[in-house]
């Protein structure tokens, strides 16, 4: 039986033996063979809901002190002070963060505030010049005031600045910052980049993985003047030396020595770097303008606060402040241009969408995991967190390997987001863990799941719950939420790729309520947000307050392409003119290439892609994901599935098996995963492996697969959307194979290239 130690006294819970299967019977991005775990000791040593609940406003209305009152206050609780147990290990010992520092900033918010900070005059509402400035997309319905990313850190400066801002783990001890620290930070930050040679919209690029020096230092790129720039840690030397030289990146931070060797081995090719600083490890050996995170900060004190006030003083709204790079799964990756408006006003209003609180509230807390270099993961827990005070806790580096749910288990996330893919394998894990139980435990499991999704389906916006409902959870279901860090959850957002139906009901079985998020890197992330008041099950919401969208092209059906308006909407691709006049039309409209059905409430519902859509040589418009999802659904050892048949006679697909992942590198292995392991058992298979069954075509599986087909091409509206013809891969879909992009979206151009021998040979013959 598993067990899992609970918070208080170590004491064994038996989680309906649900909990810890083998290790293969795992995908490594959720292990939960690792529950056993003692959390009772950091629980004692540090409660992340503490500092809020001692030093949060009692009246979240109340109106800011005034400036001589706030200047008498004793700043020593976030400043000059140490809390018990707890180190800041990216500030030198000999360096101090003065109260004198931080009544300079104060002073300086009030002379913002003043000056009464207003964009500057552009007529156009793009540019692709990284000095350009743009026409703001106000609204009468949501006219908040234009500010600048500094504006809005001072201001949740003054109320929360005694809270904890950012927790890290290291060497097994968890170290946390304050807002007061965070800030003051961020300016040694920016001051050490002007040092270094920083230009004035010229980039800092990051790559690395997510950490208090990630945010520190973008923040202090915006401090500074400079447009930060994300890249993907697993970005190839060209790759990044792309990125680097199109966005200027005068310096590059990098967190490893395996990251600072890529820099290396490109950085006579970038005419604008200037320096490298490392953040996580330390140089292998010194290198000239190659700097350690200590080192970097320290250099920023020759600079004086009154030059960085300066630049800070000189910065509106309208101007560019953060470039995302798209993936380029079709050519070279495009940078999107992101005011600092786009920044402040979507933290804002695309955060209390989704009801994200102020801290005067409660305190948020999330766990920041997904790359920051997309902007799904930097506006949620980088900008959204600064506005509302919220307590980013750091996972650690492996955690879509190995570590994430027991990071998740010791701080408890009050709102967490994941992509569709960390969602799916997290299902699987559970499932996993169901198949290892005994009869009565799994019957058990079974059952709270069953009334628990019937009753959510049914009556998804009702508070009263029936009795069953409120057994199962208690006995059954709430272990599990705890056991996978979910307890006190209580938004649970996705985004970047479409979810699947079962994975959205799994979800409400376990009574774990999806919110979708929709939106582009050309929106700065959420357009359209969901919440517990603004919820239809498949939708991704309705669009945040003073945003509009529209669909052009409508079909017979209503599905049309998803043009967007409002603040959320970018500056321009850096540099590219052509391609922004293709993305924002005559009249300022975002064209998503998303296809999508509005219904009368203003819900929104994605389809398709554009450029995803299959058109057939007989002229038919097939969607694919609808009919990659029946697949999957049907099928319970399918992992992935690709329909294929553009210009072709008629469709055809690629399937993989669902399949263990190896905990190093997360690579897909060979070894089937319990469900797969399952499925195979019912319909009469030994199979273990996926070579097995595709190696000596397992005659068993094989035919149970044409016969999920033959259901699926029962339910299609016309011939035209029947598969013809499959094909079960060696390997399933992964990062390192090309497959699949950073944030686990599906590459469609980089499949059919890499699997055009398959395909064409569904095609030789014809069809019979």
């Amino acid at each position: 039986m598993s067990m899992l130690q609970n918070r208080e006294g170590g004491e064994e819970l038996a989680l309906v033996g649900l909990l810890s299967p083998p290790p293969t019977a795992l995908s490594s991005l959720v292990t939960v063979a690792a529950c056993k775990c003692s959390v009772s000791h950091f629980y004692a040593s540090w409660d992340p809901l503490s500092s809020a609940a001692q030093s949060a406003p009692q009246d979240p209305f109340s109106m800011p002190d005034s400036e001589e009152n706030l200047k008498k206050k004793d700043l020593d609780g976030s400043l000059g002070k140490t809390p018990e147990g707890f180190e800041t290990s990216i500030l030198p010992a000999h360096q101090h963060l003065s109260k004198e520092s931080l009544n300079n900033a104060l002073d300086n918010l009030y002379l913002e505030r003043a000056e009464d900070k207003e964009e500057v005059s552009a007529e156009s509402l793009w540019t692709t010049s990284a000095d350009g400035l743009v026409k703001i997309r106000m609204d009468h319905t949501c006219s908040q005031t234009p500010k600048t990313v500094h504006q809005v850190f001072l201001e949740s400066l003054e109320k929360y600045g005694n809270l904890t801002s950012l927790s890290s783990k290291r060497d097994g001890k968890w170290e946390r910052i304050t807002y007061s620290q965070y800030y003051l930070l961020s300016r040694k930050a920016a001051k050490g980049f002007l040092k270094l040679g920083l230009e004035r919209f010229h980039s800092i690029a990051i790559l690395g993985f997510n950490s208090t020096e990630w945010f520190i230092s973008a923040v202090g790129t915006v401090f500074a003047g400079g447009i930060l720039t994300g890249i993907y840690t697993t970005s190839s030397p060209e790759a990044c030396q792309y990125i680097a030289n199109d966005c200027k990146a005068n310096i590059i931070l990098v967190d490893t020595q395996k990251q600072l060797e890529k820099i290396l081995r490109i950085w006579k090719n970038l005419p604008y770097l200037k320096a490298v600083v490392m953040y996580r490890e330390t140089p292998a050996e010194r290198i000239p303008n190659v700097y350690t995170m200590e080192e970097f900060l320290e250099t920023g004190n020759e600079v004086p606060d009154s030059t960085l006030d300066d630049i800070l003083n000189s910065q509106k709204p309208n101007q560019c402040c953060v470039l995302v790079y798209t993936s380029g799964t079709t050519g070279n990756p495009k940078g999107v241009m992101l005011s600092q408006d786009n920044i402040t006003w979507t933290a804002k209003f695309g955060s209390r969408a989704g009801d994200i609180q102020p801290a005067e509230i409660q305190q948020e807390i999330v766990v920041s995991y997904l790359p920051l270099s997309h902007i799904a993961a930097q506006m949620y827990d980088l900008w959204t967190g600064i506005q509302w005070g919220a307590n980013v806790c750091f996972a650690e580096p492996d955690a879509l390997k190995t570590s994430l749910v027991t990071t998740l288990r010791e701080v408890e996330p009050t709102a967490h987001m994941g992509v569709p893919r960390v969602w799916e394998k997290i299902m699987e894990g559970v499932k996993g863990a169901s198949a290892q139980a005994g009869f009565f435990k799994r019957k058990m499991f079974l059952w709270a799941m069953s009334v628990t999704m019937e009753q959510n389906l049914s009556c998804p916006s009702s508070d009263l719950k029936p009795f069953t409902m409120r057994l199962a959870d208690y006995l059954v279901l709430a272990k599990i939420r705890k056991a996978l860090g979910f307890a006190n959850c209580q938004k649970n957002f996705y985004g970047a790729a479409p979810m699947t139906a079962e994975t959205l009901h799994f979800f409400l079985g376990l009574n774990i309520r999806l919110y979708s998020a929709y939106g582009l890197s050309e929106s700065s992330g959420p357009h359209f947000m969901s919440s517990s008041y603004n919820y239809r099950l498949y939708s991704s919401g309705k669009a945040l307050p003073g945003c509009k969208a529209k669909l052009v092209n409508v079909d017979a059906e209503g599905n049309g392409e998803v043009c967007l308006w409002g603040r959320t909407v970018f500056m321009g691709y850096l540099n590219m003119e052509e391609k922004t006049r293709e993305a924002i039309d005559e009249d300022g409209w975002l064209h998503t290439g998303d296809m999508g059905k509005l219904d009368n409430e203003g819900f929104l519902y994605i389809t398709g892609r554009l450029k995803d859509l299959i058109v057939t040589a007989g002229g038919e418009n097939v969607p694919p994901f609808p009919i990659e999802e029946a697949v999957k659904m049907e099928l319970p050892i399918i992992s992935n599935a690709m329909l294929i048949g553009d210009q072709r006679k008629f469709l055809s697909m690629l399937l993989t098996l669902k399949c263990t992942l190896d905990p190093e590198t997360s690579d897909p292995t060979d070894y089937l995963t319990d469900e797969a392991l399952e499925f195979c058992q019912k319909v009469g298979s030994k199979a273990t492996k996926v070579s097995e069954i595709v190696g000596r075509k397992d005659e068993a599986i094989y035919q149970a697969i044409e016969e999920g087909i033959r259901k699926v091409n029962e339910k299609a509206a016309a011939q035209p959307y029947r598969i013809q013809k499959w094909t079960l891969l060696e390997r399933d879909f992964s990062i390192s194979g090309g497959e699949f992009g950073p944030t686990m979206k599906l590459k469609r151009s980089a499949v059919l290239e890499k699997y055009k021998e398959e395909i064409e040979s569904f095609y030789k013959e014809p069809n019979n």
